[in-house]
């Protein structure tokens, strides 16, 4: 589908001055009003993959009749990770490839614990634990999983904000300090890809006003309870009281930025605190703990205080599994951090 933000640059709104918009301070256009797209321009509609809709077709009916108490919490979370699918739609698809995992988990149980280990000549105990294990795991984890994953997916986006939410600062109040009008700065938030998901926030609130007509208060309510980032929902709210208190949102983004680059500049200095706890911790447990143990294997092995067989297989355990794992591990968290922290 086409992003909002691209389809807001079609948009034709100018009347009379620089990107109005048809805002709160336009009240004739509050509500309904003509939208003027560019020559040949089509909506497109959002349309389920398609397994989702051979779910939808299969268990929608049983779906819409057992989401029951969670489709309100299943919409909250699909709004706030971005994922435009109904929650019955998204919950038929969990409910299938939950079948799918347990006629899989099935065959597997089946395979290994009957034929394969009946072939070996393992105990009928043994076999009867590992072919459950096989059949009850499997569709038990595609389920919490699948269902899961858009809250996993809104975390991801709330982190992404938040590390962000000192740049996209800076920008709203250079905007706010030229006096450009609050509905004009979300617009243009909304074009700037280096923000990442605080641009699509910013579509989102800029498709509330453009097409569906809402007041830009009515739209920051609306996209502050579906954020994912308390920072983000704490800089609206602030928005929110500020223009309905009678104050100036000039001097309100100024302070918020100067706040958030002081939370940035903190955050980049526990970071390298970390980084650096980390190097200690990598010389010692990587460097230094690896290579007495190789030492003490090999000086036992070749005196023979112990079985000799043990010895070098010890040996080859850390050498081939134990020293590439724990670097691997150490490059991983460090990689980790420095994709969190990158803007």
């Amino acid at each position: 589908m086409v992003e909002v933000s691209d389809m807001f640059q079609t948009i034709e709104t100018k009347k009379g001055q620089y990107l109005k918009t048809g805002g709160a301070q336009d009240v004739d256009e509050i509500g309904p009003h003509q939208i003027r797209f560019a020559k040949g321009a089509l909506p497109e509609y959002i349309k389920l993959t398609p397994y989702q809709d051979m779910c939808w077709r299969v268990m929608g009916r049983y779906a819409a009749s057992k989401v029951g108490d969670r489709q309100q919490q299943l919409e909250d979370t699909l709004a706030k990770a971005h994922m435009r699918i109904r929650a019955e739609e998204y919950y038929a698809s969990v409910l299938m490839s939950t079948i799918i995992a347990a006629g899989i988990g099935l065959a597997i149980g089946v395979v290994v614990g009957g034929i394969l280990f009946g072939l070996m000549g393992v105990g009928i105990v043994m076999r009867v634990m590992v072919a459950g294990l096989g059949i009850g795991l499997l569709p038990m984890m595609a389920y919490f999983m699948l269902l899961g994953s858009p809250s996993s997916k809104a975390k991801g986006r709330g982190r992404d904000i938040d590390r962000r939410m000192a740049a996209a600062m800076s920008f709203i109040s250079a905007m706010a300090s030229a006096d450009v009008n609050i509905d004009v700065i979300f617009k243009e938030l909304s074009r700037q890809k280096a923000y990442g998901e605080i641009a699509a926030e910013a579509s989102w609130i800029t498709r509330d006003t453009e097409l569906l007509g809402s007041d830009i208060l009515t739209a920051i309510k609306k996209a502050a309870r579906r954020s994912p980032s308390s920072k983000f929902q704490d800089f609206l709210q602030g928005v929110i009281t500020t223009s309905t208190s009678g104050g100036q949102l000039k001097p309100y983004f100024l302070l918020k930025a100067e706040e958030f680059q002081k939370e940035n500049k903190l955050g980049m200095k526990a970071q390298m605190e970390t980084l650096g706890m980390l190097a200690e911790s990598f010389v010692t447990v990587v460097v230094a703990f690896p290579l007495f143990l190789v030492l003490i294997l090999a000086i036992m092995a070749i005196v023979g205080g112990g079985d000799t067989d043990m010895m070098v297989m010890l040996l080859y355990l850390v050498v081939l599994l134990m020293i590439p794992i724990s670097q691997f591990g150490f490059i991983f968290v460090i990689w980790n951090m420095s994709k969190e922290s990158a803007m």
